[in-house]
Order: structure tokens, then C-alpha cells, then sequence
């Protein structure tokens, strides 16, 4: 094969090489893809009109009203940190579950559940985590690499669980490819794919993969005893006192979760709206734990969930013909809670804006959004160039190649996507990977919602294998000398193994991804 007509291939391998020096992911994208578009021209293989469609592509990505949620799901996290939710909840959690043999670690695989659910950050959980939870796991004489292990496979939890920033990313890119994908096949009304229905798809399996890692630390626990000890009770603390701790320590992310998630499942809300409604509860959250802000913050609270449930219940839309006299009260009630939530809003905001959380908040936003969509101008551009080559011919070809019909090509596609997973971030195998092989993939017929869960389980690991996962990286950033990088290493490997288990169901039980989804929005 000449050198002209691999070029393609050899792209894709110089950018693998260049990630792997450190270089920053969107110059390298968008360095890697200008230089082979050039070679191609001095070989005569690559037509410089294909960059005629970056400008399109670039405007169309930054008008995307799906990408909205991903600064609002940043702001929520990021807000949620600072509020001290996961100080409280591990802290409770870990008196009620630590009288158990392995009961640390269980409270640390719930709590990572419950901030993967409302916060979505694997960075800001696997750090909070680690500063709280894992001097206590030491001191009461848990094995390092099994607390180590436990910790950052409960922050990775996060991208998974809905609402994820890996689902909404994910969710967008196979959206556009399952619609080329049918324009492909000759179907000019095409259908859909929308984050929602990988939110409800991700659902199950995340909640799947959350018992099994309660189930290991249980078996863990019987098998070995002195990895995971019991905590002493502490008779300082009644246990109706402590249920009641633990319940008011639940109830506020319990709340956001259902009004983020169930204003997306039961239809009141695009994954965008439910964004803003999630970075709204934040800040009541982080305002009802400032001195004398709790009623304002509470007020806004109320407001907000009557709110829902006022949109679920009644037709508010006030440009309609006719209004019938109920769902004009319905329309001035909801103003008047509109007036109470920015009432309570506002109070918080302000008092926020004094303390510099809400200014830390947002630089932190700020800086997160515009590396993702950095990246994803650097991804266009390579994927524009990587197809001008034949790059989509060479994957096509070598897919359906495989043995095994599609079933084959989708685990020949999961293999690669793990093994890249152990070099690359998981932002720069959505945007590079999954554009040129979902397209082919869907036109094989896979379910689009099944092979979008798959990816995002597959793409959890990639924040677990070592050398360069980055759950790894923040636990070894914030854990004590006495633990070892091995040992965190060793500790992750039967989380990976859990993980690469789940995945293997659910490429047996397909429904555990689809059945809800079609449960929901297609009433089946």
C-alpha cells in the first residue's frame, strides 16, 4: 500500500503519538489534521474544499441547544462542591454504614451514586472524597488500595448516572450520526436521538453498576475481614439522631436530583431546561447553608418545585386563543411564583457574590466550557480532514470486515475504545472516535440508545486504567504519603474488571438500556 493512500490510517496514529507527549488536545487535534490536509494536497488525494464546511460546522456547534446544558451541568457541580453537600452526606452516610463490616466503603459507593446524580463532576467528587473519606478509612484500618479503589470508582460514577456531561457530549455527536446515517440509507425523515433518552437509557445500568460495587464490598468484606473493618459505634450519638441527620443530609440533593431528572422523564423539560432548573437548585443549596439565608433560599426552593409541578399539571402557554378560567389562575399563580423564586434567588446570589463563591464558581464554569468546546473545534476540523482522506471508507470497510456481523464490529469498536481509553481523556474519544465509527455502526442497525450506554460504560474505565486515568491522577493529588501510586493502581483493577463485567450484561440484555427510554417516550 502506498504511502498515499494510508494516510488516513497514519493520521489517526500521529495524533494517538502526539496526545501521548502532553501537548494541549485541540491544537493537537487541529495541528495534526491542517498538516495531513496539507500532505494530502501534495499527494493529490485530498480536496482543500472540505475546510469550506468548517466555518458551517464551527457556527452550527456553538448554536447547538443541546451544548447549553454543558456549562449549566459544569455550574451545578461546581456550585454543589462548594456548598459542602458531600461533606455532610460522607459524614453521615459513614456513621450509619460504618458499623458494618465494609461499611465505609459502602457509604463511599452510595454517596459517589448521590453526587454523580446531582453534580456530575468526577474531578470535584473523587477529591472531596478523597480528602474526607480517606483519612478515615486509613485510620480505621482499611486496606489502602481497597479505600483507594473504592473512592475513585464511586467519583467515576459521575459519568454514567444522569444527568452526565459525558452523556450530553456523547448524546450529541451520536445524534447527528445516527441522522447522517440514515440519510445514508435513503431515509430523508429521519429519527432522533436525544440526550434524554441516553439519560433514561444510562439510568438502569448506572444504578446496576452502583450494586455491584456494593455487592464487592460486601463479598470483600466476608472474605477478608481485616481489609474492611467495622467502624466502634459511637454512643455520643443516638441512632434516632442519626436517622435524623442522615435524612436531612439526604433530602436537599435528593430534591435536586428529582427535579433535574424528573423534569426531563416526566416531559416538562428538554435536558437544556433541566440544566438551568439543576444550576438554579444549586445556588438555593449553597444559599440555605449561609447564616440567614435559609428562608429566602427555602422560599425559592418551594417556588421552583411548584413551579414543575405546576407545568406538569396545567397548560401555562398564555399565547393560545382560548384560556379557560382555571388555567388563567393556574397562569397568575405561576407568576406569583416566579416572583418568590427570583425573590429567594436573587438573596442568594448576592450574598454568594460577597463571599467570592459565585465569582469561583463561574471562572471555574468559564474555564471547564470553553476547553470542551475548544476541543470540539479542533475535533471538527480533524474529522473533516479524516474524511477527505477515506477515512470513513477504511473504518467502514474494516467494520464490516469483521467476523460476527454488527454484534463484531461493536465489540471489535468497544476493544479499541478501551485500549485508547487507557492514553486518552474521554472528551478526545467522543469527539474523534465516535463521529467516524457511530455512522457506520448505526447503519448496521445497532440500536442508537443501546450503543450510546455502551460507550459511555466503556468510557467510565478510561477515568480508572492506568497510567493515565484521570480519577487516578486527582486521588494521588490529595491522599496521604503513606499511600502509594501501586497501591491506588492495584485498588482500581477489580473496579475496572466490575466495570468491563457490567459491560459485558449489557451487551447481552440490550433492553437493560432500551426498555426504559421506550417506556417513557414512546409509551411502550
Amino acid at each position: 500500500m502506498e504511502l498515499r493512500d494510508s494516510l488516513d490510517i497514519l493520521m489517526f496514529a500521529v495524533l494517538c503519538a502526539v496526545l501521548l507527549t502532553g501537548f494541549p488536545v485541540a491544537f493537537t487535534l487541529a495541528g495534526v489534521a491542517l498538516g495531513f490536509g496539507f500532505l494530502g494536497m501534495a499527494f493529490g488525494v485530498f480536496d482543500f474544499g472540505f475546510m469550506a464546511a468548517l466555518p458551517q460546522r464551527i457556527y452550527g456547534n456553538m448554536t447547538n441547544d443541546v451544548l447549553i446544558a454543558v456549562p449549566l451541568f459544569v455550574f451545578m457541580g461546581t456550585m454543589l462542591e462548594r456548598s459542602r453537600v458531600a461533606e455532610e452526606l460522607l459524614e453521615n452516610m459513614g456513621r450509619l454504614f460504618g458499623r458494618l463490616r465494609g461499611g465505609l466503603g459502602i457509604s463511599v459507593s452510595v454517596v459517589g451514586a448521590l453526587l454523580a446524580a446531582s453534580t456530575g463532576i468526577v474531578g470535584a467528587t473523587v477529591v472531596t472524597m478523597g480528602l474526607l473519606a480517606l483519612p478515615t478509612m486509613l485510620r480505621r484500618g482499611y486496606d489502602p488500595a481497597l479505600a483507594s479503589g473504592s473512592i475513585a470508582a464511586a467519583g467515576t460514577l459521575g459519568q454514567i448516572i444522569p444527568p452526565s456531561i459525558v452523556l450530553v457530549l456523547l448524546g450529541d455527536q451520536l445524534a447527528n450520526s445516527y441522522q447522517r446515517a440514515q440519510l445514508d440509507q435513503g431515509i430523508f425523515a429521519p429519527d432522533t436521538l436525544s440526550v434524554g433518552d441516553l439519560f433514561a437509557g444510562a439510568l438502569l445500568p448506572g444504578l446496576m453498576l452502583v450494586g455491584f460495587y456494593i455487592l464487592y464490598q460486601i463479598v470483600r468484606a466476608a472474605l477478608d475481614p481485616k481489609s474492611s473493618p467495622a467502624m466502634p459505634v459511637d454512643d455520643s450519638v443516638s441512632t434516632s439522631e442519626l436517622y435524623r441527620r442522615t435524612l436531612r443530609a439526604l433530602v436537599p440533593p435528593v430534591a435536586l436530583i428529582v427535579a433535574v431528572m424528573g423534569s426531563i422523564l416526566g416531559g416538562i423539560a428538554t435536558p437544556t431546561e433541566a440544566a438551568a432548573v439543576g444550576a438554579i437548585g444549586s445556588i438555593l443549596l449553597a444559599g440555605d447553608r449561609l447564616e440567614g439565608m435559609k428562608f429566602p433560599a427555602r422560599l425559592a426552593a418551594l417556588s421552583l418545585m411548584a413551579l414543575l409541578v405546576l407545568t406538569w399539571a396545567m397548560d401555562l402557554r398564555t399565547a393560545r386563543s382560548e384560556i379557560s378560567g382555571a388555567d388563567q389562575a393556574g397562569i397568575w399563580l405561576a407568576y406569583l411564583l416566579c416572583a418568590g423564586l427570583a425573590a429567594g434567588l436573587l438573596a442568594c446570589l448576592v450574598r454568594l457574590l460577597g463571599g467570592k463563591v459565585l465569582s469561583d464558581v463561574v471562572q471555574s464554569t468559564a474555564r471547564i466550557t470553553s476547553m470542551v468546546f475548544v476541543i470540539l473545534i479542533g475535533a471538527a476540523l480533524f474529522s473533516l480532514v479524516f474524511r477527505g482522506l477515506g477515512g470513513d471508507d477504511t473504518v467502514r470497510e474494516f467494520l464490516t470486515s469483521m467476523p460476527g456481523g454488527p454484534m463484531g464490529a461493536v465489540v471489535i469498536v468497544m476493544a479499541i475504545m478501551f485500549l485508547l481509553g487507557f492514553f486518552l481523556d474521554f472528551i478526545e474519544i467522543i469527539f474523534v472516535v465516535v463521529p467516524i465509527v457511530a455512522p457506520i455502526l448505526l447503519m448496521m442497525g445497532i440500536d442508537p440508545v443501546w450503543l450510546g450506554v455502551m460507550m459511555a460504560v466503556n468510557l467510565q474505565t478510561s477515568f480508572l486504567t492506568p497510567p493515565f486515568g484521570f480519577a487516578l491522577f486527582y486521588l494521588r493529588g490529595v491522599a496521604p504519603d503513606i499511600v502509594t501510586t501501586m497501591q491506588i493502581w492495584r485498588g482500581a483493577v477489580p473496579f475496572v474488571l466490575i466495570q468491563l463485567a457490567a459491560l459485558a450484561i449489557l451487551a447481552m440484555f440490550p433492553p437493560l438500556a432500551t426498555w426504559l427510554p421506550k417506556l417513557i417516550f414512546s409509551g411502550m
